[in-house]
């Protein structure tokens, strides 16, 4: 295998150096979504021929990813018919395994040579509709048979998306579909105005109580740190993070009985009870700041280092500004004076990250996890295996990342996985595509992408699809992670979702199948005599495991144990839960799954079962498996939703769409004893784009969520919430009359919430920031503030909460560095978090404007963006005006035309 990917890097990169030899380019268009009413639409894929040579009439193949399902050939109804032939083209799934979003486009005999110059649009039906530029075919690739490059090396082709946000069938998803697209003028009557906040309000989350005195205290030239007996990890984290803001002289010194003259304290007291009730309250502070000094006294450690978080949102926003870069940290630090206290309302307070579909560096994800810190949270549900991609080393099984955690051109899959989500090894060579753009800014047409919205390098090949954690990143990771008092929760997605580990053990049975069968089927975890037919959501046909197969249980043993091995060597590294997955299995209930298995019929255990049986009796022996770690059994709430009664098991319900009847799942499996983590699609999925405007990236097929949604959400009592669909259509609250409620037994069974970025769109790490924040900000606030007021009062809350970010927040986010404490991350300043478009309308003849979060600067332009002036009242410009908001960073979001 080695041989072989350095022979294709080898020609890939002789391939770099020559001429293009093609000069065929792609743009896609969704042109009509009102046929079909909401079961297809029509697109158009126009083919452009910029190069000398004729694309004839065979010899060629295009491949290239869609999330879409593209309809046989005669498929529709009277709106529309698939015809396909007719242009003498032909589209199905690529590959050998025709499974996935793979597609390759060939010609026919009556395909009209496409000469140089030339353009040809094709038309062609795919599933469901398309309103979004994301949603575009990505990662377009040619092969020419017996041609000079032979089969085995692909070509890219670049491709671009058009998509008319003025256009009602382009932006509708169908008749029911009333959500408007956004315009400055929706903005502007929604943008809250500005307020003054005093110190509460500029903290995140809200604390408690918070006491202000008056005068302040200032911090300057040597600056000491006593801690109590184990804290020293607490004291150095703040030692680091004051000197990345002051310019003095800052030490610690663990307490031995003396008074000590250090200006800060950090110290436990295991019966702090924060709140009153007569309980210790786990996490748990009090943080001082008087002319004595700064004392942070918490009920453990996690507490004491929530009240260094608050601490640091207490140094004044200018000095992180200052200290963008080193050489102008100020000299002194000015504190309020101040007494905060502070408890946790959620033991779990999360976010969950996907680095299956598109892989990120442990480097990102540190960086990643101290942000999450600064914002207490307290937990990363890392999503480590999926169809597109196995990300963790398993000693013993070095199949699972020299195959599973590579994506490019093999038809075969004989080395890796199939291109897949529109790319393979990103821009890098040895994936077998040639010609790939250079660079991001080739990829994206010439542009720099800023990442302030969609861009078109996502369409080029841009995004990890290969990648993995060595047993020493992980446990880096985990050692970063547990300094900050986050636990890493690893998920292994089985039975579906498995495509990933399915093909690697296919190629380990093929590699030593004829030396040494017994180890060629230790690990195997399909039947190859399966004939059971079934589709998933996201169109693999072969990305479940047999639970028929003693060896799939010997598989997830040995991955169970070497998670278990990897957490055991990290002092502090708690495993204190595995994601066993469960989700999405195509019409269970159909009996399509493994009724056409020859082991499960030969098997005594399994022979007769049901698809539901046998699914229920894998998750069973799976959750004994983890269990068996000491660790707790957590996943999808799918793994109970067909009645399976699995003791100490952990639920994530997700699937609340408004109307789709599991609304209340979360609340049942709550009240019938089950711990809960919240995790519902409508308000807390962040890989969901931010709203109905063309250039946002991301999916929307259960909801357009952005911060407010997060904020807004009500954990104890979501169907206050639901009130309209996800085509924007108003619900009546008498829909939720019948929907099960939290007792109050059930309520104390609710651990907690957290934030999810699936990652089929999170091709960079730029990418993951902007989807993430600032929608985890608000899952931040709610998991530390589940309680909230009545829905009357919450239009002020959010104003409030609106100008938190825009005031203190953000600017502060723009400038973080994230606190360094060994030495081991590159330098980074800032996180790319999303710039909101401003409102504006004419009112009177002058353009009035403003912005979603109060305090960022808005610039207008009459010139076609030649020069910017900034808003600071209603402007007379008669003709056509762009305008844009500025982040304190200098950081700017896509701009907005007023005409």
């Amino acid at each position: 295998m080695k041989r072989l990917v350095l022979c294709l890097t080898m020609v890939t990169l002789l391939l770099s150096a020559c001429r293009r030899p093609t000069e065929l380019t792609v743009e896609w268009q969704p042109v009509d979504n009102s046929v079909g009413s909401w079961k297809f639409f029509r697109s158009e894929f126009t083919l452009e021929n910029r190069g000398e040579r004729e694309l004839g009439s065979r010899g060629w193949k295009l491949y290239f990813s869609f999330v879409r399902r593209i309809l046989d050939e005669g498929e529709g109804d009277e709106t529309g018919i698939q015809a396909l032939a007719a242009q003498g083209i032909r589209l199905s799934r690529a590959g050998v395994a025709k499974s996935g979003d793979y597609y390759v486009l060939e010609p026919l005999p009556g395909f009209v040579p496409l000469r140089p110059g030339g353009k040809r649009k094709l038309s062609v039906l795919a599933s469901d509709w398309a309103v979004l530029k994301s949603d575009a075919p990505a990662g377009f690739h040619i092969v020419f048979e017996g041609g000079p490059f032979g089969a085995d090396l692909s070509l890219a082709v670049p491709a671009t998306v058009r998509l008319d946000a003025a256009d009602p069938k382009q932006t509708t998803r169908f008749e029911g579909d009333v959500l408007p697209v956004q315009t400055p003028a929706l903005r502007y009557e929604e943008n809250p105005s500005f307020q003054s906040l005093d110190l509460k309000a500029r903290l995140l989350p809200t604390p408690r109580q918070v006491d202000v005195r008056e005068g302040e205290v200032v911090l300057r030239g040597a600056v000491g740190i006593l801690h109590a007996p184990g804290l020293g990890g607490e004291a150095a984290y703040l030692a680091a993070s004051l000197g990345d803001v002051l310019s003095a002289s800052i030490t610690t010194r663990e307490a031995r009985g003396d008074a000590g003259s250090e200006r800060i304290r950090l110290s436990i007291d295991s019966a702090l009870d924060v709140d009153g009730d007569g309980d210790t309250d786990a996490e748990g502070y009090v943080l001082e700041v008087e002319a004595e000094g700064v004392s942070v006294v918490g009920s453990d450690a996690a507490g004491v280092f929530y009240g260094i978080q608050t601490l640091r949102q207490l140094v004044p926003v200018e000095a992180y500004a200052a200290s963008v870069n080193p050489t102008s940290r100020p000299a002194a630090l000015s504190l309020p004076r101040v007494r905060i206290t502070d408890v946790p309302g959620f033991a779990y307070r999360g976010m969950s990250l996907d680095v299956a579909r598109h892989f990120q560096t442990k480097e990102t994800v540190k960086k990643l996890l101290d942000v999450l810190a600064h914002y207490k949270v307290n937990a990363l549900h890392l999503r480590l295996a999926d169809d597109e991609g196995w990300r963790i080393e398993v000693p013993g099984i070095p199949e699972l990342t020299a195959y599973g955690a590579r994506r490019g051109y093999d038809l075969q899959e004989a080395q890796m996985l199939q291109i897949g989500l529109g790319s393979g090894g990103d821009l890098a060579q040895g994936d077998g595509v040639a010609f790939k753009p250079e660079s991001p800014t080739e990829a994206n047409g010439g542009v720099a992408p800023r990442y302030q919205g969609f861009e078109r390098a996502t369409l080029n090949f841009v995004g990890a699809g290969h990648g993995y954690y060595t047993v020493k990143d992980y446990e880096e990771l985990l050692a970063y992670a547990a300094e900050r008092h986050i636990d890493v929760i690893p998920e292994i997605d089985m039975p579906g979702h498995a495509r990933a580990a399915v093909k690697a053990m296919e190629y380990r049975f093929r590699k030593y199948q004829g030396t040494d069968p017994v180890r060629a089927a230790e690990y195997r975890l399909v039947d190859p005599a399966d004939t059971s037919v079934h589709t998933s959501v996201q169109g693999y046909t072969d990305n479940f495991v047999n639970p028929c197969l003693e060896s799939t249980y010997a598989f997830l043993a040995k991955v169970a144990q070497e998670l278990k091995a990897r957490h055991d060597a990290v002092p502090g590294a708690r495993l204190l839960a595995i994601h066993a997955g469960g989700d999405e299995l195509p019409s269970l209930a159909a009996n399509v799954w493994w009724q056409g298995s020859p082991v499960c019929q030969q098997n005594p255990e399994t022979r007769g079962l049901t698809d539901v049986q046998l699914f229920n009796r894998f998750f069973t022996r799976w959750g004994g498996l983890i269990t068996a770690t000491g660790a707790a059994a957590t996943g999808w709430d799918d793994i109970i939703h067909h009645g399976l009664d699995l003791p100490g098991f952990i639920p994530m319900p997700w699937s609340n769409v408004w109307g789709w009847g599991r609304e209340d799942d979360a609340y049942r499996y709550a009240n019938q004893g089950y711990r809960v983590i919240l995790s519902h699609a409508t308000n807390l999925y962040m890989d969901l784009a931010y709203n109905k405007d063309p250039d946002e990236p991301g999916y929307y097929w259960a909801n357009f969520v952005d911060e407010k949604k997060t904020f807004e959400y009500r954990p104890f009592d979501v169907y206050v919430n639901g009130t309209a669909d996800r085509m924007g259509n108003p619900i009546d609250p008498s829909a939720w009359a019948t929907k099960e409620r939290l007792t109050e037994a059930g309520r104390k069974n609710i651990l907690g919430m957290h934030g999810l970025l699936f990652g089929e769109n999170v091709k960079t790490p730029q990418v993951m920031e902007y989807l993430a924040f600032p929608k985890i900000l608000g899952v931040a606030e709610r998991a530390w503030n589940p309680e909230l007021p009545a829905p009357d009062q919450m239009p002020a809350l959010w104003a409030r909460f609106a100008n938190s970010l825009g005031q203190s927040v953000l600017p502060r986010l723009g400038a973080y560095r994230p606190v360094d404490v060994r030495g081991e991350l590159p330098d980074s300043v800032g996180v790319n978090y999303r710039i909101p478009l401003p409102g504006a309308r004419r009112t009177g003849g002058k353009v009035h404007a403003n912005v979603r979060f109060p305090g960022l600067v808005i610039e207008y332009s009459v010139d076609g963006g030649r020069s910017w002036a900034v808003y600071s009242e209603p402007v007379s410009a008669p003709g056509r005006v762009l305008l844009r908001a500025r982040a304190s960073d200098g950081r700017s979001s896509r701009e907005v035309e007023l005409n």
